[in-house]
């Protein structure tokens, strides 16, 4: 007899394969048997009408904090995510000196907007190496399977004190203290090691990441050791219009190590073709066997403008600067003053503000890429529906159109913005991205941007866009889409355990009832520890998601089951 039987379901296995209707047996946290009319279960679920999926396996997530409070990472799991990797783009909290914490927050506060007050109050510091780090996860009780890698602003920052928060070149004895501490990482269970190249992540204004400007011993020597111990991922972002020129390393580290180096595969408005030209590098290291693979997003990064969220075009008036500390319903009333409304849109008065930068600058010769997010979200949105085009029919400025937006439901309206990967004005770019054989899904980017981007709704956007709603080009299929967030970005990581449902793996499970399923707007939240802000986003038409066979979510809701537990290097079947 089956521990858990789930009936009737359309079984859409990861694989790739033609979808097919049958049972699903477990037993044991594993996958018993698959297909045909199976016999008993001590009990039973019924999938039918329903599509059975392995769980969401999310290898883009900065849950470094967040992961030592919340055992449901919040809102991954309400989108049928069952495993995530954090430590991503070269910023994490181990290894630590205790003078250091302080500081590896304000790091994580600057690069991925998580606010320092929320991390200083959610962290229980238990550890100060990185093996430590990865002890005091596996004490504490989860949900869903988690695993990081070893971060290198954090790593630099404990070798080399101040020298490396000053981006000092390091010395041999640096580079061989570096080295050290990844093999003893990686041996303790570490899943790869991040960096980050990129002059776009900045904190404290001004200040770049440890690593950022690392010399090329520094970063080959360190990511030789995941040659040496022979597992790891080597992630990377940098200035993603100048990827080409990191390619010739990247390709020999893959190359000699035999093992995936990843990175940011990313469209900017200033390059807008870069990213053909990296697909056909790609082509050329996959004609060879070499494991380089350009970590592709879903949809384009969205930047999310709201009153009570981190950025809009107001933002540098000197009149919001007295209206933004009100507490919510005095600041609504105050935007409700017609009076506040002609002042707030006088665009001479912002932009002669002593508040008026480089960001609000951006944002108001932006409004060609404006949108109304709406009650039903629209992440491919045609170009007529702009701000600047709303602006120029209805003869209004395009600061009026952006405050009506933002005024919408009762002040609560969201302004889109899709930053990345929209220079075309359409997603036909990630719709060749998504099918090539050396791309991984990632950039979902959960737990971080807590005040402006909240794409950690991706994993169910691959359904209901990709494999359904599309209608300004063609869908993709959706065994394709199951197979791209399950087993192929399992696999990159040496998670053989997961991402498949077929006999033997691990019985993490997606119940899904794909007509109804839905990505309703993103809001913002005071949930965090201290009562920080976050923009939250959730999902409709998971009827369960199973993890090692225990229910952990059942229509949205939590069940209370714990089944989770830390990853530790490859996970073998």
């Amino acid at each position: 007899m089956f521990d858990t039987i789930i009936r009737g379901g359309t079984i859409v296995d990861g694989s790739g394969q033609p979808r097919f209707t049958g049972d699903l047996g477990i037993t044991d946290g594993r996958i018993a048997e698959v297909g045909g009319k199976l016999g008993a279960g001590k009990r039973e679920i019924d999938a039918s009408g329903a599509i059975v999926t392995p769980g969401w396996v999310d290898v883009h997530t900065h849950y470094d904090g967040q992961v030592t409070w919340d055992p449901y990472l919040s809102p991954s799991t309400d989108h049928g995510v069952t495993s995530v990797v954090m430590g991503n783009c070269g910023v994490g909290f181990a290894p630590v000196r205790a003078d250091k914490r302080d500081w590896l927050i304000s790091v994580m506060e600057g690069v991925e907007d998580i606010p320092g007050t929320v991390l200083a109050e959610g962290i229980d510091w238990q550890w100060e190496s990185f093996p430590e780090y990865l002890d005091a996860l596996e004490r504490m009780p989860r949900a869903l399977d988690v695993g990081a890698q070893i971060p290198h602003s954090a790593l630099r920052t404990y070798v080399m004190g101040e020298r490396g928060i000053t981006h000092d070149e390091a010395t041999p004895a640096d580079i061989q203290a570096m080295v050290d501490l990844v093999r003893e990482g990686m041996r303790a269970g570490a899943l790869g090691f991040s960096t980050s190249r990129t002059i776009i992540h900045k904190y404290d204004g001004r200040k770049y990441p440890p690593g950022t400007f690392a010399s090329p011993d520094e970063i080959l020597g360190i990511g030789r050791v995941l040659g040496e111990v022979g597992h790891g991922v080597f992630q990377m972002t940098s200035n993603h219009y100048q990827m080409e020129t990191e390619l010739p390393w990247m390709t020999q580290l893959a190359r000699d190590n035999k093992l995936p180096v990843a990175f940011a595969l990313v469209q900017t408005d200033q390059t807008p073709d870069t990213w053909k030209r990296l697909l056909a590098a790609l082509d050329e290291t996959h004609k060879d066997n070499v494991p380089l693979y350009g970590a592709v997003a879903g949809r384009p990064a969205g930047i999310l403008m709201a009153w009570l969220g981190s950025t809009h075009p107001f933002m540098s008036h000197p009149l919001w600067h007295q209206i933004a500390p009100l507490p919510w319903p005095e600041k609504l009333a105050r935007l409700r003053d017609p009076a506040v409304r002609s002042q707030l849109t006088d665009m001479s008065a912002l932009m002669n503000s002593a508040h008026y930068d480089t960001r609000t600058a951006y944002l108001t010769q932006s409004f060609h890429k404006m949108y109304a997010l709406g009650a039903e979200p629209d992440y491919e949105p045609p170009q007529e529906s702009s701000i600047a085009s709303i602006a120029q029919r209805d003869g209004r400025t395009p600061l009026e159109v952006a405050y009506d937006m933002l005024m919408d439901l009762d002040g609560k309206g969201i302004v889109y913005f899709p930053s990345f990967n929209y220079a075309y004005n359409d997603l036909s770019q990630l719709h060749t991205e998504l099918q090539h054989p050396r791309t991984m899904i990632s950039l979902a980017d959960g737990g971080a941007h807590c005040g402006y981007i909240c794409d950690v709704s991706m994993p169910t956007y691959m359904l209901t866009h990709w494999a359904r709603d599309r209608s300004r080009g063609p869908t993709l299929p959706l065994e394709l889409m199951v197979q791209r967030q399950t087993r192929d970005t399992a696999r990159i990581y040496g998670l053989e355990d997961r991402g498949l449902l077929k006999p033997g793996y691990l019985a993490d499970i997606n119940i899904i009832d794909f007509d109804r399923l839905r990505i309703p707007p993103p809001y913002v939240a005071f949930d965090l520890p201290a009562g920080g802000r976050r923009l939250v986003q959730t999902a409709e038409g998971y009827r369960a998601t199973l993890k090692a066979g225990e229910t952990i979510m059942e229509n949205g809701e939590r069940t209370g089951a714990l089944p989770g537990k830390l990853m530790r290097g490859p996970q073998r079947r």
